[in-house]
């Protein structure tokens, strides 16, 4: 699984938008979001990239964690 920290997640709309965003590109896509943590992970096919853009359209900052 890809993990990203993702800021400006507050509640649960947010939670539910993030997962959105990325079911949008990736419809099969299992999303774990860790709200007190600021971690979205992500099992996807698609390129961490295209979950990163999808995130920030959603009106996130997300950034790939390392490791």
């Amino acid at each position: 699984m890809a993990s990203f920290d993702v800021k400006g997640m507050t509640c649960g709309h947010c939670v539910k938008a993030v997962t959105g965003a990325v079911h949008e590109i990736d419809a099969t896509a299992r999303v774990e979001v860790d709200l007190a943590q600021g971690r979205v992970r992500v099992e996807s096919t698609e390129p961490d990239s295209s979950i990163v853009r999808a995130i920030e359209q959603a009106g996130y900052e997300a950034t790939p964690r390392a490791g």
